[in-house]
């Protein structure tokens, strides 16, 4: 018996290393280009003959020594869905193929922010989103600093759905439903993308080799020991931090239950930051209370409960019942409750707020109210707040995980045999303290991928950064001007096209909810770049080349379309500064379709600046096809 036994362990191991397999992009439901010979490729015994069908054709390989196959199949027309059988020692069949465009959805959070993020200000879309052509793979947000993987660990093809449309990036699905809709071919997106990543983390180890400090730094993270020390430091700090302020706050114990409260409390507007009133910078916990009267056709009845953004994490309680949590900024506080929670006549409202650097508060010009059914209570106003406990400002985690080199091996190193028309990429917030680098930075990345699909100068479109953060009434300095400038630069790499997006942003949010408009515009520039369509009006003005004389300087745009045009009365977001450099606000008029620009304060001009600030508020040059100019500073 156990001679048997370990007889069949040993064939069923025999078995298994003898099972053809195929990487995980190469599976049912999968999206695989058209028109284009392209590559299916896998793993099985050395030696081990592969017979692939499809369409009445079959194609043979056979596995090298290392036991890796690939077979070449002649360039297919849109359609399907289509199944194709592998047959070697075992037989594998892949159901409901098709053949379409492919692109590449990568960068940080722009790109992952997903449709469950925006589904109140696109719920018509979501419910429409049954659309088995569309289809989104989601790789899983991995690094790995020591080796390119062959191989991504998991996901599934996905076929858009009201309900599986959440989970894809929000710019990705509007791209793809203006390309199918336009082109009527399936469209598969694969998301890679990771919050908050530098480009460089999506670089190859080879591409580093040019910029010394990031190659430097991913040898150093290519020690386990190392992360592992630090991954232990941080986890200690910042369990320590925690747990000493929930040891001190001495509202945990009873501040979220309702109750007289207001002899221990003082007064402040919500939304707006403590900072700004009487208990100042402060890190650590505040409680916020305010009571509500809810009539009795109401009461009992589940609702919603919005809080706008909160800095940085917070636990939300309505009489006592805690309703949500978030634990860090980002995300907008939406926490629906159930029919146990409304009462009739006076109810309370409690917020425990936890900020462990910086300003801490709630932030502005964001939605804040109690809804029930079609009513709705408007929560801004007067509130009432105590100190919980204070605390320290909290160090950082460090974030391993954006480290050079490490995304690209996991992530898109993968990728890289699957035959694609191209990539979308939204990048560059977490890059905007060297905008300078970052200009040979993001041309090395698109080249580095180009080297490695060995696809030709494929298209590489990319969005350029949104307005954010507060506007300013004078000209300054901005680093995410300049990471802008040198996004703009990046146009000089043959097959790019870049999509504006300087009227699309939110000044009190990084990741403002206008995504459709993201991916329509940069379906404009696939029109051109990868679909050929020279007719289409797919970008904005862009900067091309100026004249001085006297005191006015004129500059002339490509892009200019039907024609330039100022959307609002005069233009505005221009400045203008002489040799010594100080800019002053200018005024500017459209001329023959250039731009002269000029100040009685600058009588020898030399330099001009557009929309040269972090927010640009009012920037309003355009072109008849409604494409806003991208922001720009001349000379370069």
């Amino acid at each position: 018996m156990l001679r048997w036994t370990i007889l069949l362990l040993l064939l069923g191991s025999t078995l298994a290393q003898a099972e053809i397999r195929l990487p995980r992009l190469i599976s049912n439901g999968a999206v695989l280009q058209r028109d284009r010979e392209l590559t299916i490729w896998g793993w099985a015994d050395a030696g081990e003959e592969v017979t692939l069908a499809l369409a009445g054709k079959s194609y043979v390989a056979i596995a090298n020594p290392k036991g890796e196959w690939a077979i070449k199949l002649s360039p297919q027309p849109a359609g399907g869905p289509y199944p194709i059988s592998l047959r070697g020692k075992n037989e594998l069949v892949l159901t409901d193929i098709l053949f379409g465009d492919v692109w590449v959805c990568s960068g940080q959070s722009n790109m992952e922010l997903t449709m469950e993020r925006v589904k109140e200000k696109y719920a018509k879309e979501i419910a429409a989103a049954e659309n088995k052509f569309i289809r989104q793979f989601l790789v899983a947000d991995k690094y790995d600093f020591k080796n390119e993987h062959q191989d991504l660990d998991n996901g599934n093809w996905i076929a858009a759905t009201p309900t599986t449309v959440l989970d894809f990036s929000a710019v990705a699905y509007f791209f793809a439903v203006a390309l199918n809709q336009k082109h009527q071919v399936p469209i598969g997106l694969i998301n890679a993308a990771l919050g908050g990543s530098p480009a460089e983390a999506w670089m190859s180890e080879e591409a580093l080799r040019t910029f010394p400090s990031a190659f430097e730094e991913l040898q150093k993270f290519k020690s386990d020991a190392l992360i592992s020390e630090i991954t232990t430091a941080d986890r200690a700090r910042i369990t320590k931090w925690y747990s000493d302020l929930n040891r001190a706050d001495a509202g945990l114990k009873k501040w979220m239950l309702p109750g007289n409260y207001e002899a221990d409390w003082k007064p402040m507007n919500v939304p707006g930051y403590w900072a700004d009133a009487a208990l100042g910078n402060l890190n650590g916990s505040v409680w916020f209370k305010k009571t509500v009267t809810i009539p009795p056709h109401l009461a009992g009845k589940p609702g919603a409960l919005w809080m706008g953004r909160i800095v940085d994490a917070d636990s939300v309680f309505i009489n006592g019942k805690l309703v949500g949590t978030t634990s860090y900024q980002y995300p907008p506080r939406r926490y629906s409750f159930g029919s146990a929670v409304l009462q009739p006549g006076t109810n309370e409202i409690t917020v425990r707020v936890i900020n462990n650097s910086g300003r801490g508060g709630f932030v502005a010009d964001k939605p804040y109210f109690l809804a029930v059914e079609s009513d709705t209570i408007d929560l801004k106003g007067l509130w009432k707040y105590r100190q919980g406990a204070a605390m320290p400002p909290l160090q950082g985690e460090t974030f391993i995980r954006w480290k050079p080199g490490g995304l690209y091996n996991h992530m898109i190193a993968p990728l890289v045999k699957y035959s694609i028309t191209g990539v979308i990429w939204y990048q560059g917030e977490s890059n905007t303290s060297n905008a300078k680098e970052y200009e040979q930075l993001f041309a090395a990345l698109i080249a580095d991928w180009r080297s490695h699909w060995h696809q030709g100068n494929f298209p590489f479109l990319f969005v350029q950064l949104a307005n954010f953060m507060e506007s300013r009434n004078l000209p300054q300095e901005s680093n995410w001007a300049a990471l802008r400038q040198a996004q703009a630069k990046t146009l000089r790499v043959p097959n790019t096209a870049m999509a504006v997006a300087i009227d699309l942003g939110e000044w009190n949010d990084i990741h403002p909810l206008n995504k459709a408009d993201v991916g329509k515009r940069l379906a404009l520039a696939a029109e051109h770049v990868a679909y050929g369509n020279p007719a289409v009006g797919y970008s904005g003005p862009l900067y091309k080349s100026h004249s001085i004389r006297q005191n006015k300087i004129t500059i002339e745009f490509d892009q200019v379309g039907a024609g330039l045009v100022s959307k609002g009365g005069d233009l505005k977001q221009f400045a203008i500064a002489g040799a010594n450099r100080k800019f002053v606000w200018a005024k500017a008029r459209i001329i023959n379709n250039k731009v002269e620009v000029w100040s009685e304060a600058v009588p020898k001009p030399v330099a001009v600046r557009y929309a040269w600030a972090d927010n640009p508020e009012g920037a309003n040059l355009y072109n008849l096809e409604g494409l806003p100019a991208s922001p720009f500073e001349i000379p370069h």
